[in-house]
């Protein structure tokens, strides 16, 4: 098949290139896929998307119009696609389940860590000779109490990890996922996990009803001085509502690998310019709020499952016209 791979950077190349093996004919580019950027895919077959990529109902019927017949999504996610229009073009959708919920997981395990123990600050004290203590005074996680909400795949290994750690765990899920049962933790409500919890951990979907889960009215539910974190996709969370909560000391600390407005922002270098989101900046003010820009994945084995799923959902949907992985 011929493939447009676009939102491509040189390890998505490296990966890609390596787990394809030359069945497939890819041709990568750099920008994302939106509306302005559509006409790159004409008289390709598929097209290989990321997070950012924009595949809205006009751009999915110029990607049609062009002769696509396949969006190949290298994640999990898919709220950036209209599944509908996607549906009634004849315009398959398969994405990526599974690739590391280890990597996610850990990496929300890094975010707590480094609020806690100041790990940032002490780094850069240190590299100019500034042993002193004071402002990095943390607390023990152990016996704490955790709010997990979403026990999906990262969700369990989530769970697993803080579990080692000593803390109690709280998990609010409207689907549970049934290997909660061989856990220790317990199933409350929303506002239950909210009022008990030192830290609370985002690891849902984002779909209508989980969009901005995190407003003024839950974040004002939390317990004071409490910890929030996310990992999994940016409008769970309403940004200016953390911005008050943060200012009034409700909310303790800040973890963001994700961002509602990352697109365009994250996995670009802007150290030259001065950034234009006025909201980022004022996070990135913070002293308790910790940013990374959409990492959380990115770990060497994370990079070779993706490409080697995206390359089987391919391989499959040219030889059966459907897949597995399909987006229902």
């Amino acid at each position: 098949m011929k493939i447009a791979i676009f939102s491509s950077k040189s390890y998505d190349r490296e990966f890609l290139n390596a787990a394809n093996a030359n069945r497939h004919e890819f041709t990568f580019f750099e920008p994302r896929l939106t509306r302005e950027t559509v006409s790159l895919a004409e008289g390709f077959e598929a097209v290989c998307v990321f997070v950012h990529d924009k595949l809205e109902r006009e751009t999915l019927g110029i990607l049609r119009e062009g002769g696509v017949k396949l969006v190949a999504l290298r994640c999990a996610g898919f709220n950036n696609v209209d599944i509908e229009a996607a549906k009634e073009l004849g315009i398959g959708i398969v994405r990526v389940p599974v690739y590391s919920p280890y990597a996610v997981a850990e990496h929300t395990i890094g975010l707590i860590l480094t609020l806690n123990r100041k790990f940032h600050r002490a780094y850069n004290r240190v590299r100019e000779g500034n042993f002193a203590l004071d402002g990095l005074l943390g607390f023990d996680l152990h016996g704490k109490t955790v709010g997990v909400v979403g026990t999906g795949r990262i969700g369990i290994c989530f769970i697993k990890i803080v579990l080692g750690f000593g803390c109690r765990v709280l998990v609010f899920d409207p689907k549970p996922n049934d290997e909660l049962a061989a856990l220790e933790v317990e199933n409350v409500s929303m506002e239950t996990l909210l009022a008990q919890s030192d830290i609370v951990s985002l690891h849902c979907p984002l779909t209508p009803s989980t969009h901005y889960l995190m407003n003024a009215q839950s974040l004002a539910q939390m317990k004071r001085g409490a910890m929030l974190v996310n990992s999994s996709r940016g409008a769970l969370i309403d940004a200016d509502a953390a911005i008050d909560a943060l200012r009034s000391g409700q909310l303790g600390a800040l973890g963001l690998d994700v961002y509602e407005e990352e697109e365009g922002v994250f996995y670009e270098d802007h150290s030259g310019q001065i950034l234009g989101d006025e909201r980022l900046l004022r996070l990135l003010s913070f002293p308790n709020v910790i940013v990374t820009g959409h990492q959380a994945f990115f770990t060497r084995e994370a990079l070779e499952n993706i490409a080697q799923t995206t390359i089987g959902n391919l391989d499959e949907w040219q030889q059966n016209g459907a897949c597995e992985n399909a987006v229902k």
